[in-house]
């Protein structure tokens, strides 16, 4: 024989009803069928009872609602033979109810006996509407079989007297019998009891294992359990199979399928458990039983958690070596009944902290500081405190036990995404590690978990980028381009999370469809700020998150620090912040360390050459940058380069404009300041204290064509033409050519113009590429040389798409 649980929710409805009735019918095999009363019924009961006792007159509207409901269930499942029958049961059971709120009403207060008493109703009159619903379905009211006696003020299951009578109850077992669940009766008064919230689960459960079913089946609107609450992630799923003891863990933690007592008679009695839903009947669900299962590579089955926590702490020297004060403090919760879910001690025992519910922490901390009145007074103890609203994360799994590094990659993820734990603890078994943190962060701890132990599809990658121009737009283009193939080949997801101009930007944590982003943000977008924009990805909260600034923007670069403080790594193309004042430049890099994530800006030189990184490489593995000679201006070069007895200097550089290669206003190239701040950032990364004050700079275009606005630049620059052409026929005829040089050697820095002849590695350089020669201890009598693309929107947009994939790679 089978045991079916269904509940609130799956008899809440005519639809439900029906759907439960198709399920009973069609089993081929002697069940017994345990319903919960109709949603949210038993709330409603509370909080009629509530009415009555305060004296307010509504609870006789709210009564006549529910007896309205139940009616018009009545209405939608029972056959007209046997309508009229059941509406009279129904309404005797209402009556038996008014009379009661109605006492509750005139003596305006009620006792806990009074309150199990409501409450019982819903249940019995649910289960008389699913017998006479179901074909051939014999009732049975499990009051007279459940027995509970009393424990601080708790009903327990009396299990020698509930076993051997639900033993008789059904030793002539019809082939449907029906029983409410949750209601219950004292074992030695006889009065009405219930098992508790969810108690339903528990009673099926009780029922199975005093008749050794064959499987019990828990029906619900969920297709199982789920490696996480699917609510706080999108992609959580259904779990197949679980142990018990995986299942009893998820249960305590939060995960509300079942109802926490209901595994304890069945795992004894080694009957598994089945989550069914309902409404898709047709779904696996989830199989739970004293099998251990596991997919290779997933050692955590699922996560829980529990957003009302309150963390009691008991602190003091004079608990050090002290027996019996841990024994004192469950005892003095246990007596007032505080459950107690997680407990967190210190190896030098002056510090105990206990996880409760929000709603048990004035009193567990009032009781605690009476049973501990003369330790604190003697100052044994310095305080007894608690710290609420916080949240409890559970990660479960068999697969946990004797496989290392599980705890350090759990507190690592965590950490890097600026999760802080304020307490933890890992049973023996291994089966559990759970966490305190704060609930702000609780959306943000599931998602990187889940993310991070592969219980996720995919990896996630949330990116906002800052910037749509010539660089942004590529990069978003080149995202959307590769989002599919990484999601297939590599299993990562590409989240792009938020978009900003200079005057408008988008948000979205489900992520903003690239293929049509410009109109999203001009019809979707607010008004937008360096401020603002900071403000929204702070307050977004969300995990493994990476801003991406594709701007020349000064105030943008201001942002990095406060995003590197709350755990947001940072990619830049924008040279501002790492050409700063070196202070700045070097809290950045320490911040990013601090706080586990990356300060990336590869891009600042060089476009998409991987020349930092390389430089990275050969300190990292103990090697010494001795000199660095660049030509860093793809500008520049291509204006050198396209200088002819046809093309001007003036022709030149308005071309360069156009082609993309030179900022809106030239001058910042001509003046050497941008190959100045790439010199400088070079000479950083390679080891060396420098300022951009610090660089020499030989210039070849007068200062007095550099000041004044852009419109006066334009009409006087012809004025150079004809000089430029002079020198540049006299170095034509002597094989050479200019270049624009930058130059460190020991962390002395200059840049300027150069004469390179044509044996030089400088002069065949082509149009607006780069080069560099890397001299170290290790490559000093022949130089690495890094050469390549050193402009334009496309290159640069790929060398900030490889600084996003290399912090992709944070598993």
């Amino acid at each position: 024989m089978k045991v079916l649980k269904f509940g609130g929710t799956s008899v809440g409805s005519v639809k439900g009803i029906l759907s439960v009735k198709k399920i009973v019918e069609a089993q081929s095999e002697p069940v017994i069928v345990v319903v919960s009363a109709l949603s949210g019924v038993t709330d409603q009961l509370y909080k009629v009872a509530k009415l009555a006792c305060d004296g307010d007159k509504s609870y006789l509207t709210e009564y006549d609602q529910m007896l309205t409901r139940h009616l018009e269930v009545i209405e939608g499942v029972i056959p007209e033979s046997k309508k009229e029958e059941v509406v009279n049961l129904i309404k005797l059971q209402f009556v038996d109810l008014s009379n009661i709120f109605r006492g509750v009403y005139l003596i305006k207060d009620i006792s806990t006996k009074i309150i199990d008493t409501i409450v019982s109703y819903g249940e019995s009159i649910s289960s008389i509407i699913v017998t006479h619903a179901i074909e051939g379905a014999v009732h049975f009211d499990s009051k007279e079989f459940v027995k509970t006696e009393n424990q601080f003020d708790k009903h327990i299951v009396d299990f020698e007297k509930t076993n051997v009578l639900i033993g008789e109850t059904f030793s002539n077992l019809h082939e449907i019998s029906v029983c409410g669940g949750f209601i219950s009766t004292d074992a030695n008064t006889n009065f009405i009891t219930n098992l508790g919230r969810g108690g339903s689960d528990y009673t099926a459960a009780i029922i199975a294992s005093a008749l050794k079913a064959s499987i019990l089946e828990i029906w619900s609107d969920v297709d199982g359990f789920m490696t996480a609450d699917p609510r706080i992630i999108n992609n959580a799923y259904v779990i197949e199979k679980l142990s018990f003891i995986e299942a009893m863990e998820l249960c305590n933690f939060g995960a509300k399928v079942i109802y926490p007592p209901t595994i304890f008679p069945v795992f004894h009695q080694n009957i598994p458990v089945k989550i069914k839903n309902t409404f898709n009947p047709e779904a696996e669900g989830t199989y739970i039983s004293r099998e251990k299962t596991g997919e290779i590579g997933k050692a955590i089955k699922g996560i829980s958690s529990i957003n009302d926590t309150s963390l009691i702490t008991v602190q003091g020297l004079g608990m050090v070596g002290v027996i019996g004060v841990n024994y004192r403090i469950f005892r003095v919760l246990a007596k007032n009944g505080i459950s107690v879910f997680l407990v967190s001690q210190a190896s030098s025992e002056n510090t105990t902290s206990i996880g409760v519910r929000n709603a048990d922490s004035t009193l567990a901390v009032e009781v605690l500081r009476k049973e501990f009145a003369y330790e604190i007074a003697q100052g044994e103890i310095n305080e007894i405190f608690s710290e609420d609203d916080l949240a409890t994360v559970a990660i479960v799994g068999d697969n946990m036990k004797r496989t290392p590094g599980i705890a350090g990659k759990l507190f690592g993820t965590l950490g890097r995404n600026g999760i802080n734990v304020v307490a933890c603890a890992q049973g023996a078994s291994e089966t559990n590690i759970s966490f305190v943190t704060d609930r702000k962060s609780l959306r943000k701890a599931l998602n990187v978990i889940h993310d991070s132990f592969f219980l996720s599809e995919y990896q996630v990658l949330n990116i906002f980028v800052v910037g749509i121009g010539t660089v942004g737009s590529s990069l978003l283009d080149q995202i959307k381009k590769q989002q599919q193939k990484l999601m297939s080949q590599n299993g990562l997801k590409l989240n792009v999370v938020g978009i900003a101009s200079s005057k408008k930007m988008l948000f979205n944590r489900d992520g903003i469809n690239l293929e049509n982003f410009k109109n999203e943000l001009l019809s979707k977008g607010v008004d937008a700020s360096p401020k603002l924009i900071g403000q929204e990805i702070v307050n977004m909260n969300i995990f493994n998150s990476v801003f991406v600034d594709c701007t020349a923007n000064n105030d943008i670069s201001e942002l990095y620090q406060i995003l590197l403080e709350n755990n947001i790594s940072v990619v830049t193309a924008n040279k501002i912040a790492a050409s700063s004042a070196f202070e700045n430049y070097s809290n950045l890099k320490e911040t990013a360390r601090r706080r586990g994530v990356k300060f990336l800006f590869e891009t600042n030189v060089g476009a998409g050459l991987p020349i930092i990184n390389t430089m990275n490489n050969l300190i990292n593995s103990g090697d010494h940058i001795l000199k660095l000679e660049a030509v860093l201006s793809g500008t520049l070069n291509f204006i050198f380069n396209t200088l002819s007895s046809e093309v001007p200097l003036s022709k030149a550089i308005l071309m360069a404009k156009e082609a993309g290669f030179a900022e809106p206003d030239p001058r910042i190239d001509l003046s050497g300041k941008d190959v100045i701040r790439k010199l400088v950032i070079l000479a950083r990364e390679a080891g060396y204290k420098v300022e951009q004050a610090d660089v020499l700079k030989n210039l070849f275009i007068p200062d007095k064509y550099l000041s004044g606005n852009l419109e006066d630049f334009w009409k006087s620059v012809p004025e150079l033409d004809g000089e430029f052409e002079s020198k540049r026929q006299t170095l034509a005829a002597q094989n050479k050519r200019w270049r624009f040089v930058a130059t460190m050697e020991k962390g002395n820095c200059k840049v300027g113009l150069q004469e390179v002849d044509n044996m030089h590695p400088f002069y065949d350089l082509q149009g607006s590429n780069n080069i560099i020669l890397i001299t170290t201890e290790r490559y000093n009598e022949f130089p690495m040389m890094i050469k390549g693309y050193g402009a334009g929107a496309g290159v640069t947009a790929a060398g900030v798409f490889s600084d996003i994939m290399s912090i992709a790679n944070i598993r």
